[in-house]
């Protein structure tokens, strides 16, 4: 859970807002957006907890990192705030970087806590009908249409219509993004299959969420 946290307060802060390109051959410049280097991990940690612990287990900790993304947008927002002293001359760029656009903070806040959702939904379905077989299959199909919850949901509302933001560069990265990140889950499948089999081994645990009610808005386990 604090892999998980930290890797979503990290992606929030340093990675939503930029825009990065890669030189692709035949292709040549390709945008992207920057937080795809890292926001999946947290996609791929919840697959962990969901394929080991079950899906209650997995909606404890979504909740967590939605009241820290929350609970961030506040913090700086107060932070940026508060009137400068007179011979700190950096206040322009602590806004740049650290200033919360609402309409940015809420997309993320949205597109996070559905495409979590989706994923450990997905994933739990799975493993019922494949019997704990097939965790790849799992994994990427819960990313695929995870992710996809999430891309769609957070780069319109977060960036069509705004300033340097054509709709053609909306839907380019968001399809990048999407596939990018999907392409994150089959890359580190082995080392999911390592990890997974680690904490089953360790924990002595492999839930299967036979009765669960799988509402977002339930605590008990």
């Amino acid at each position: 859970m604090s892999a998980f946290v930290a890797i979503l307060l990290l992606s929030n802060v340093l990675g939503a807002g930029k825009v990065a390109v890669v030189n692709l051959p035949v292709v040549g410049l390709w945008p992207f957006g920057a937080g795809i280097l890292f926001f999946p991990l947290s996609y791929i940690i919840g697959d962990v907890l969901t394929e080991v612990y079950g899906y209650s287990r997995t909606r404890r900790v979504i909740w967590a990192g939605f009241g820290a993304t929350l609970f961030m947008a506040g913090m700086s927002w107060v932070v940026v705030a508060l009137p400068p002293a007179p011979s700190w001359t950096n206040q322009a760029a602590y806004e740049t970087v650290f200033g919360q656009v609402p309409r940015i903070v809420l997309a993320s806040v949205c597109a996070f806590w559905a495409g979590e959702f989706v994923n450990a939904y997905v994933l739990a379905r799975m493993k019922l009908w494949t019997g704990g077989r097939h965790l790849w299959a799992r994994t990427i199909g819960s990313t695929v249409v995870g992710q996809g919850v999430d891309s769609l949901i957070f780069y319109p509302l977060a960036f069509w219509g705004a300033t340097g933001w054509t709709p053609d560069l909306v839907v380019t990265v968001l399809y990048t993004q999407w596939a990018l990140k999907v392409g994150w889950e089959v890359l580190l499948t082995p080392v999911t299959y390592l990890v997974v089999g680690w904490l089953k081994r360790a924990e002595g645990v492999d839930v299967f969420d036979q009765g669960t009610d799988f509402s977002p808005f339930r605590a008990k386990l």
